[in-house]
């Protein structure tokens, strides 16, 4: 009798613990994560952060006033991304960045950038 009372108390921390596990899982844990530029309209001119890879190796121009450079998102899409930007320190060293913008017809147009 006594082990059922035990077994009983130990249920509830247990599906406490279970559910914080989860929720973690999913949600903070997510963030990491690359975004996907399938997420975005292209008819939308709402900016929206997207976390991508940056690739370095094709270079960061300035082409009539607008930086421009590339980058991929986690369905391996290259995108090409450009704006009147200040771009942070070590930019050009980042693995990932975070873009804050919209797509539009022939690429990403951003408006701010971040190294995450």
């Amino acid at each position: 009798m006594r082990d059922m009372k035990k077994i009983q108390k130990l249920i509830l921390p247990a599906l406490i613990g279970l559910f914080l596990v989860v929720i973690y899982t999913f949600y903070f844990a997510g963030k990491s994560d690359l975004g996907s530029f399938n997420d975005f309209d292209p008819n939308n001119s709402a900016v929206k952060d997207i976390r991508v890879k940056l690739l370095s190796d094709r270079g960061i121009n300035r082409q009539g006033g607008e930086i421009v450079f590339y980058v991929v998102d986690r369905n391996g899409k290259v995108m090409m991304v450009s704006g009147e930007l200040q771009l942070p320190e070590n930019f050009d060293k980042a693995e990932t960045i975070i873009l804050k913008g919209h797509l539009t017809q022939g690429g990403f147009h951003a408006h701010g950038v971040e190294v995450d």
